[in-house]
């Protein structure tokens, strides 16, 4: 098929594949399809991306599943994704778990569709605040959050208790955008339930997911109940950013965060400023993208460590080296930390927090010169199964390996094979951010502490539209030779007394 450029704008709304895919009998889709149900059996409405994965496996680089009516095109196969990396046919595509979180985000960054002026003006109003010079200025108050983690852990490893790990990381990087961004305490770490922002956004995240488990013309009367629990967690939501933002307004600026270019910064081409309303929908944006994903990723990379000592050791090895004796490591040396670092990406290649990602075609045009395309034809890319390729990870690819990531093996491999952070010009703006801040913690919990695993653990995995392991609990155990990491005030004798590092409201 000849490709065409498309003079109107790419069609709204949800569209099934059979709107969009020409040869859609080309594409295999699971066997005991059955009548208006479709591609049900055997399926789990708590882990929809994971049978997803499981089908893949089975189906190949690209099928199709069907549910109540609607068709799906997945695709996972590395030469697929990289011809979709192509901008110039390709564009992000709001997809339905995306496009269920648009009453509490609207046209945020995350949720905002292609052709909607405002996430233009919002990029480039806020890129700045994700440039070096803004990041190292936000290490010194990371490095204050993890001295509240490493207290809490303190006690913990005191009194040979567990910790929840991905309790403890979601309230790690809550209090770190909260604080970086915002200059708003939540309190977290002394508070004995998770904030209600945390109840709320897990809350919204899982009713959007949930929706697309439901007959679109039931679901009104099926999810009666829990659209009215939504309702009120994203007034909750609405309500808390709507007294950070008052708070700001009242105090003042604080030095270039986020916020303050939400609120001061005008485009630097047409003066235009964001909204009052859009303010909120970014706001709220930056809190949930942008301490959600980073929590799940330190847990999982927590739980490979606990269970590879071999690995932790040489990560702790390369800690000790390149941050010496010095009290608190500075933003520079955090970089450094290569293999701590290829631990993260290991991580985030066996289980992307994000793991899925929709590209749609704005032009009519030919897939991988295979499968003909309509404009506004669109594919859901599974990163879980695109990060175990075996054409390009081995036959091994289920293996945790931090030297995939060895600089050798990245440049043996072909682009667009390792998307965590999804891909084009709506990939993640905080890429670099959720990195530095992943990576300074790692390492700082692996100075600090041994990672002892709970032996009859065995990994799930539960699925809000983020992954995030479930019920993860460690037991930290402080090294012998432990050392201080972390700013400490000095006594009298030559001991450390550490303060909280927080912040008053």
């Amino acid at each position: 098929m000849a490709e065409t450029t498309a003079r109107a704008a790419v069609p709204k709304g949800f569209r099934s594949a059979e709107q969009g895919w020409p040869a859609l009998h080309r594409i295999p889709h699971p066997p005991h399809r059955l009548p208006l149900l479709g591609d049900v059996i055997g399926s789990s409405r708590r882990t929809p991306v994971q049978d997803s994965v499981r089908m893949a496996r089975q189906l190949g680089p690209i099928f199709r599943r069907r549910a109540f009516g609607r068709e799906f095109v997945f695709t996972w196969g590395a030469r697929l994704v990289a011809d979709l990396a192509d901008e110039s046919r390709f564009a992000k595509h709001v997809g339905l778990g995306v496009a269920n979180l648009r009453p509490l985000a609207g046209d945020g960054l995350f949720t905002a569709y292609n052709h909607e002026p405002n996430w233009q003006l919002a990029h480039d109003v806020l890129a700045p605040g994700f440039s070096r010079e803004a990041m190292a200025g936000y290490h010194p108050m990371m490095l204050s959050v993890a001295a509240r983690l490493t207290e809490h852990w303190d006690r913990a490893a005191a009194d040979g208790r567990w910790v929840d790990v991905p309790g403890d990381m979601t309230k790690l990087t809550l209090e770190t955008i909260a604080r970086t961004g915002f200059g708003h305490d939540f309190g977290s770490f002394e508070r004995s339930r998770p904030h209600p922002f945390v109840t709320a956004m897990v809350g919204t995240l899982s009713h959007a997911q949930r929706l697309n488990n439901v007959p679109p013309p039931l679901a009104p009367l099926l999810l009666r109940r829990a659209n009215r629990r939504n309702a009120e967690d994203i007034a909750r939501l609405g309500h808390i950013v709507d007294e950070v933002v008052r708070r700001r307004r009242a105090d003042g600026h604080a030095d270039g965060d986020l916020l303050d270019r939400m609120l001061e910064t005008a485009h630097p081409d047409t003066g235009e400023r964001l909204s009052a309303e859009n303010v909120r929908r970014q706001v709220i944006t930056f809190l949930v993208a942008g301490h959600e994903t980073t929590s799940g990723a330190l847990s999982f990379a927590l739980h490979y460590l606990s269970l590879h000592p071999d690995v932790a050791d040489r990560a702790r090895a390369e800690v000790d080296r390149v941050w010496g004796d010095t009290d608190t490591p500075a933003y520079e040396q955090v970089a450094r930390l290569r293999y701590v670092r290829r631990v993260l990406d290991e991580s985030l290649r066996l289980w992307p927090t994000a793991p899925a990602y929709s590209r749609e075609a704005t032009r009519d045009t030919v897939l991988a010169g295979k499968h003909p395309m309509r404009r506004g034809a669109w594919t859901m890319v599974l990163i879980p199964m695109l990060h175990r390729d075996p054409e390009v990870w081995g036959v091994d690819a289920d293996r945790f390996d931090p030297d995939r990531f060895d600089p050798a093996a990245v440049r043996s491999r072909p682009p667009h094979t390792y998307k965590p952070f999804g891909t084009g010009a709506r990939a993640c703006i905080g890429r670099q951010f959720a990195l530095h801040e992943a990576t300074l913690v790692l390492g700082l919990l692996l100075r600090r502490y041994d990672l002892r695993p709970d032996p009859s653990y065995r990994l799930r995995v539960t699925e809000r539209l983020t992954f995030m392991p479930e019920n993860l609990r460690l037991r930290p155990a402080r090294r012998s030779a432990a050392r201080p990491d972390i700013p400490a005030q000095r006594t009298d004798s030559g001991t450390a007394s550490r303060g909280t590092g927080g912040l008053a409201d």
